[in-house]
């Protein structure tokens, strides 16, 4: 048997040299006449260490990282086929510190097996879940999600089994299931790495939930700047098809449900799901006015799931293992896990699948480790360019939905971005407020018109013109965004504002100063 070494094909491995690691020790063994099985992996989400290889021995998988090409020669001089010792080494991969403490139900696969190998993902658990819920019938799949206490995972976090109630009822001759896989929130890859390094996953959920509200067809709302994950679906739907895992004959059981791949064009509002739907039928990106409910009138005017990635990477697993071990993670209305993702000025990127309940410090500084500068952490964004600024002094606050919201802050996608003492946090809040201006579908005027004189406001108490005045002024554009927008653009851009300024007070004075 050949030793098999694993080098990661994920698109942050292949930003950092992962391709010409992986040649390098496919050259380096032909030269030494030395036989080994070179497979591509996916990321284990320690981007500190990508290129990450790794190789099975008798003991485990023993890990080595960052590998560099130049590495090479030396690691095969230690013996690393073996697990022998260099100063990369890591020992083994699952003892790992980082990765030991998580909770990985989601990921559970990723960086474990060859992405591309439907023989791989089954010797894995994988289309348990399927093989499960064609056993039963669509309310008992329902109600299954709903008692694991599924929310959505794409921000807003609606539980996933009212929604899908809600298209199981909806009579309809063709009902859809639509996948937002339109990742564009500041510091959030989860959704990108289980494309590329898992795809079947995605696959898989997506057929119980056509399943589960008589759905027969289905979409995934891809974003544009995903080419490793567009390629990695579209190859494992191909796979699919051809092994009875998609189509007119789901593992024989006679069942229907297709699925296609679908690219947007790098419109953030497309990430709203009703934009994503007008997006997906060929008319520009644009808020639609609710209701009819998309689970009502969705798609070509039909009942229709929408939910992210995660949301449906997360059903195979709970029709596999049973709503309570699921429900059996998190805390509170927070259930199962959250895969976190630690970015911005951040020793430690990566990701971090952990069940609710644990607090932002320790994720910020027990895995992330504190700031790469050194310096002290003064604030996170939680939640993407959308979400509020959390001040240093709120770190402890449990990470689940309700606590958040508590602090007039949201999880999200669960992306965070951390920024060290030397941030301007009113340069943040403008920042803030001209993406909502930029980003902005038209279709209402608050958000079209009112992100754009929010701007001008920012930078009238930035000058000191009237500081007080400017401040009443904004505040008060701050509520009508939040009330009178048709979608989250608007309605949540203020969190950010807001926040900067109730918690950072002294960067809009100082600056105000210095201008006067």
């Amino acid at each position: 048997m050949s030793v098999r070494v694993y080098v990661p094909r994920d698109a942050s491995a292949l930003s950092l040299g992962a391709d010409a690691v992986a040649a390098a020790i496919a050259g380096e063994a032909q030269r030494r006449g030395l036989e080994l099985r070179l497979l591509r992996n996916g990321s284990r989400g320690m981007f500190w260490l990508e290129p990450l290889v790794e190789v099975e021995t008798v003991a485990g998988r023993v890990a080595y990282g960052p590998v560099r090409p130049q590495d090479v020669p030396g690691l095969f001089d230690a013996g690393f086929l073996g697990g022998g010792e260099h100063d990369l080494g890591l020992g083994l991969t699952a003892a790992i510190p980082y990765l030991k403490r998580q909770e990985r139900l989601t990921f559970a696969r990723v960086g474990l097996t060859d992405p591309l190998c439907l023989d791989d993902y089954l010797v894995n658990s994988g289309y348990r879940g399927l093989r499960n819920a064609l056993n039963l019938g669509p309310a008992a799949i329902v109600k299954t999600i709903t008692d694991s206490g599924l929310r959505g995972r794409g921000g807003a976090a609606f539980p996933a089994g009212i929604k899908w109630q809600t298209v199981l009822n909806t009579a309809a001759e063709q009902k859809y299931v639509v996948c937002n896989a339109d990742e564009g929130d500041s510091g959030t890859f989860s959704d990108r790495m289980v494309m590329e390094g898992d795809p079947f996953l995605l696959i898989e959920g997506m057929t119980i939930a056509g399943l589960a509200v008589g759905a027969t067809r289905g979409y995934i709302y891809l974003r544009c700047e995903y080419p490793h994950a567009h390629q990695a679906l579209k190859t494992a739907i191909a796979i699919a098809y051809a092994r009875n895992c998609l189509g007119a004959d789901l593992l024989g059981s006679g069942r229907h449900f297709d699925l296609e791949v679908r690219l947007g064009a790098g419109a953030y509002i497309c990430g709203e799901e009703t934009s994503l739907l007008e997006s997906l039928e060929g008319r520009r990106g644009q808020v639609r006015f609710r209701p009819p409910l998309p689970a009502v009138k969705g798609l070509f005017g039909q009942p229709t799931v929408i939910n992210n990635v995660m949301t449906l990477a997360s059903v195979p697993l709970i029709l596999h293992r049973g709503a309570e071990f699921y429900r059996d993670y998190g805390m509170g209305r927070s259930r199962g896990t959250l895969p976190f993702q630690l970015a911005g000025n951040i020793k430690y990127g990566g990701l971090v699948e952990k069940a609710f309940g644990l607090s932002l410090r320790e994720l910020l500084y027990d895995f992330g480790g504190g700031s790469l500068s050194g310096r002290p952490i003064r604030a996170v964004q939680v939640g993407g360019p959308l979400g509020a600024y959390v001040p240093a002094a709120q770190f402890d606050t449990r990470l689940d939905y309700e606590s958040f919201a508590g602090i007039g802050a949201m999880i999200g996608h669960g992306g965070l971005v951390a920024f060290d003492d030397t941030v301007d946090m009113a340069a943040q809040a403008r920042f803030a407020m001209e993406f909502c201006a930029v980003e902005s579908c038209g279709k209402c005027t608050p958000c079209r018109i009112g992100s754009t004189r929010g701007v001008e406001v920012i930078d009238r108490l930035l000058a000191g013109e009237q500081p007080e005045k400017q401040e009443t002024l904004l505040r008060d554009l701050c509520e009508t965004l939040t009330h009178g927008s048709l979608c989250a653009l608007g309605g949540l851009t203020p969190s950010p504002v807001l926040s900067a300024l109730n918690h950072f007070p002294e960067d809009f004075t100082r600056r105000a100063k210095v201008a006067a």
